[in-house]
C-alpha cells in the first residue's frame, strides 16, 4: 500500500558549527590582545575649562622637561640644574614617603616630542605619584 497524501515537510536547520569555531578564534584573539592593550600611564588631564589649583599648604612637586627633554625639579638643592631619571625617581619617592599629599604636577615645553613628557610621567609613576597633572598656561584672549 502506497501513502498517499502523506508530504515530506522541508526541514529548515541551520548549522551552527562554523559560526562557533569563528567565535572560538575571536575569543583566543581578544584573550590574548586584551592584556597589550591595557598597559599605559593614567593621568589625570584637565578639562578644557581648567581652572587654577585651589592654594595649598604643601608645594607642589614641578617636574620641567625643555624643549631638549632634559628634566628639571622645583624642589632640591639646585632647581635651575638639570637631573637624571635615577635622581628624579628617587627624590620624587623620598618626597612622597615624607608627604604623601603632595601634588606631582609636568610642566612640558611646546616644543618637546610627547615622548619626553610621557617618559616624565612614566618615572614619577613609578617613583610612587598616584596621580599626575599637567601644568598649561590659560589661551591668549583675542
Amino acid at each position: 500500500m502506497a501513502r498517499r497524501g502523506c508530504k515530506r515537510r522541508i526541514m529548515a536547520e541551520m548549522n551552527v558549527v562554523p559560526y562557533i569555531d569563528v567565535m572560538l578564534v575571536l575569543l583566543v584573539i581578544f584573550m590574548i590582545t586584551a592584556p597589550l592593550l591595557t598597559q599605559g600611564v593614567k593621568v589625570e588631564l584637565p578639562q578644557a575649562a581648567a581652572r587654577p589649583l585651589p592654594p595649598d599648604d604643601v608645594e607642589p612637586l614641578e617636574v620641567t622637561v625643555d624643549a631638549q627633554g632634559r628634566l628639571y625639579m622645583n624642589i632640591g638643592e639646585k632647581p635651575e640644574a638639570p637631573v637624571d631619571e635615577a635622581t628624579l625617581v628617587n627624590r620624587t619617592a623620598a618626597i612622597l614617603r615624607r608627604r604623601p599629599k603632595t601634588p606631582v604636577l609636568v610642566r612640558g615645553d611646546r616644543r618637546v616630542p610627547y615622548g619626553a613628557v610621557v617618559r616624565a610621567m612614566v618615572l614619577l609613576q613609578k617613583a610612587g605619584a598616584p596621580h599626575v597633572g599637567l601644568i598649561t598656561e590659560p589661551p591668549e584672549a583675542g
